[in-house]
Order: structure tokens, then sequence, then C-alpha cells
């Protein structure tokens, strides 16, 4: 239970980096079936700024969205905007990717950012490591990360909100187990698994998610950031784990790539020309009740934004149907068989694998 409600997990969370899901309006983001979305704090800190959210009613009046948010801390940009970053056991400084001013951030100030946001769930700084990583460089990540998280805690100053440690480590089981037993200590209102996702393949990832969630609190979420593909996500919830977040279907939505029961489709090819049927028969979504493939086609191939906000419902929809999916075999006790057969049957298409999907955590 967060301060704006409930989340029924297994939970998927669209990723709405700079407050939005791209495209997306938040009356059409909840008919798609979700419950709580993800914000990035180190993007709304450069624009528009705490100060303007604040100005503006706060994070949830700012979306437009009076359901739970949950803001990851930025330790993300950390990685994927390394050449522009120096981090320190006091925090890291970044050159702005937007107009390269200096910008410092901390345990203490991401905290702080987060708490004057509003959002519902908050996370700690961390940071994640590259893949592949030398092992001296990456006990200084743990350590780090383990370190911030401490201080993270006695910074935070809201108790409205849910503050989540995250578990870094990389493939490294004994790391992992050292940074995960650490954050126990400490106690956090859930924990998430970072430090995946980033080249180290589905099988380490699963094996490294596994032997974390082990030795995580069964009472508290489990928060697997940035991933990822429905084969992925089945994986990580017979592993334990609880929350995801993705830009998978917005981002593949944008590039004409739909996600189906049968397969994935690729909108721009000519088969579709004058395909009739829509993205995927039975789909409830918006754009299967209105749009076939044919129509979806045209827009794309002649720029209309409408063929991207299409394919992105779709795909929307597809993740939050997948989730109910999850959720109800786990209530009737048939998860592991069913999960077992849809892994196998996602493995067979390739690319719901990877297969030239871009699963970078933005959106």
């Amino acid at each position: 239970m967060t301060a704006h409600g409930a989340v029924e997990t297994p939970a998927f969370m669209p990723v709405g980096t700079a407050g939005a899901v791209k495209g997306i309006t938040p009356q059409q983001l909840k008919e798609t079936g979700a419950d709580i979305v993800l914000a990035n704090t180190y993007h709304l800190l450069l624009r528009p700024g705490v100060d303007v959210v604040e100005k503006l009613g706060g994070l949830h009046k700012f979306m437009a969205w009076n359901y739970p948010i949950l803001t990851d801390s930025g330790g993300y940009q950390i990685f994927s905007l390394s050449p522009l970053s120096k981090v320190s056991d006091n925090g890291v400084e970044f050159a702005s990717h937007i107009d390269g001013a200096k910008i410092s951030l901390n345990a203490e100030s991401v905290i702080n950012a987060q708490n004057r946001l509003g959002a519902d769930i908050i996370t700690c700084l961390d940071q994640c490591a590259p893949f592949p990583v030398g092992t001296d460089e990456l006990k200084k990540a743990v350590q780090r990360t383990i370190f911030w998280a401490r201080r993270a805690k006695q910074a935070h100053s809201n108790p409205k909100q849910l503050l989540f440690g995250i578990v870094q480590g990389g493939i490294n089981l004994q790391l992992r187990t050292y940074c995960a037993l650490e954050l126990v200590k400490s106690g956090f209102d859930g924990y998430a698994i970072g430090g995946l996702s980033v080249g180290e393949g589905h099988d380490n990832m699963i094996r490294s998610v596994t032997h974390t969630t082990g030795l995580l609190p069964p009472d508290k979420p489990r928060y697997l950031m940035g991933v990822g593909t429905p084969a992925d996500i089945i994986a990580a919830v017979r592993a334990g784990v609880d929350m995801f977040d993705c830009v998978l279907p917005t981002r593949n939505g944008r590039n004409a790539f739909a996600f189906t029961e049968n397969g994935p489709l690729r909108l721009r090819n000519n088969t579709h020309i004058n395909a009739a049927e829509p993205i995927e028969a039975g789909c409830d979504c918006y754009c299967c009740r209105n749009f076939n493939r044919g129509t979806i086609r045209h827009f794309f191939n002649s720029e209309e934004m409408l063929g991207p906000i299409l394919v992105s419902l779709h795909n929307l929809r597809f993740y939050q149907r997948l989730m109910a999916k999850i959720r109800e075999c786990l209530k009737r006790n048939e998860f592991a068989d069913w999960a077992a057969k849809q892994i196998r049957k996602y493995e067979t298409f390739g690319s719901l694998k990877n297969d030239k999907i871009n699963s970078a955590n933005s959106s």
C-alpha cells in the first residue's frame, strides 16, 4: 500500500522518464491497466527542476496521475552517462547532457529531491557498474552503494514515502550477497535489484536475480530495475521478483515493433500492406479495437504520429495483460507449469529475447 493506493503485484511500471510516458495521456495509460508509473529523478532535476515541480503542485499533479509513482534515483545515469560523470565516495558530478552545466548529486541531495517531488516510492542513489567490469571496480561500486544507502536512509524525511535500497554487484554472487545483507541490516521498505540488463545476458541475469531474491525479506517488495522482455519478466517472477519497469513497450512501439502472444510483428513490413486484421486478435486495447495492421503500417510510412502512439498503447496493454495472467496463475497455484511453457514459447520467437530490441533504461 502506498499513499496513493495499492499496487497489485507482480506489477509492471511504464516508464515516464521526464514526467510523461511518451505519446500517451495519463487516462490512456490507466486504461491499459497500469497501477503505477516510474519517473526519473535525474531528468526531472535537469528539467524543469524540483522547484518548478513543487510550484506546479508536486509530481502527481504535474503528471496528472493520482496513482502511485516510483522515482528512480539517477544512479543508472552514472552508468549510461559515464563519459559525462565523475564518481567518488562523496557522490557524482555530471556535465548535463542538455547544456553541459555542472551538476553534483549525493546520497542526501537525491533523497531531498525525491522527498520534494513527492513520489510514493523513492530510491537510494546507487552506482551501476558496466558489464564486463573488473572485480576491484565492482567492489567499489558495491561499497559506495551501501554507503550511500545508509546516508540516504538518514536523510529521508517524508514518512509517507516508501524508501527502497538498491542491491548492486553485477553477476558476482559473492558481492550480491554482501550488498543485499548489508542493506537488509539497515532495513528498507523494499529492495531493488540494479545493475542488470546491461549486457550480461538472460541466463546470467536470472542466475543473479534468483540468488539475490533469496537473500531479501519475503515480506518486502523486490523490484528488478530496467527489465525487460516477456521471457525475462516471467523468469524473474519465478525467481521471486514483484516489480518491474522497462522502456520496451513504448520504445519499440515507436519503432513499429508490436508484442503479441504469437510472436513479434514489425509493422513496416510489406506483408502488412493489405492486412485487415488487428495487431492481435482478442486484444482489448484501443488500437486493436479500432485499427488494422494495414492502416497502422500506413501511419508509420507516412510519418503520422498516430502510428507510434497506437503501437505503444497496444504494447503497454500487452504487458499489463501479461502481468494480470501471471497474477491469476499465481493465485491458482498454476504458475510454475504455465511459466515454463511460456518461456519456451517466447524463446522460439527470438526477437522477444533482444533481437534488435533496445532495452536501455530510458523512455
